[in-house]
């Protein structure tokens, strides 16, 4: 097959068998590679398309640019617990001064004091906040995370990576995709 795109161009929005996208954040997309190869084994649908193709001497087809799977996939109800899901719960900013880099997570009772590495004991905080805080009780360092941490689930995640559009969508994207720009990250 000759392809005139190159591999990491032209990717596919993924969208669920209900047409809502299955990740906001990160945003489900597939290479364009993987949707069609997608699309030949049959799992998907051809939602709209670039005006790019690829050819080969036998065939023609244009890349598709959003697919829906043929299959609903259920979402999980509770997300793993990861330092990124961490960081997305909390809106990638500090709990305790609001900055937005150099972000590390804190644990609110310290290990050192048999805390546990869980969401209702772990926080986003940035690296000073963090070295400040040290092996303190937050009584004691003086320091109280902004929110009170809680597990969270898929939506809670999915609405706050709405807050955080990716640099790039296309314009076959904008009808499935739901970002609130009146909402600050």
């Amino acid at each position: 097959m000759t392809i005139h795109v190159s591999p990491g161009s032209n990717p596919a929005l993924v969208l669920n068998a209900d047409y809502r996208p299955l990740s906001y954040y990160p945003l489900s997309l597939w290479s364009w590679q993987d949707a069609i190869k997608a699309v030949f084994l049959d799992r998907v649908n051809i939602v709209s398309e670039y005006e790019i193709a690829v050819r080969s001497p036998s065939f023609s087809m244009k890349l598709p640019s959003v697919v829906s799977l043929k299959s609903f996939v259920k979402p999980a109800r509770h997300p793993a617990f990861t330092r990124f899901n961490v960081f997305l719960r909390d809106r990638f900013q500090c709990q305790y001064c609001g900055v937005r880099e150099d972000l590390t997570f804190d644990h609110l009772i310290p290990r050192s004091r048999g805390g546990q590495t869980t969401w209702e004991n772990v926080v986003t905080a940035c690296s000073p906040c963090n070295l400040k805080k040290g092996g303190k009780h937050p009584n004691d360092a003086r320091m109280w995370p902004a929110q009170t941490p809680y597990r969270p689930t898929v939506s809670d995640l999915h609405n706050n990576g709405r807050r955080f559009p990716p640099n790039y969508l296309h314009d076959s994207w904008l009808d499935y995709l739901y970002w609130d720009t009146e909402l600050e990250p």
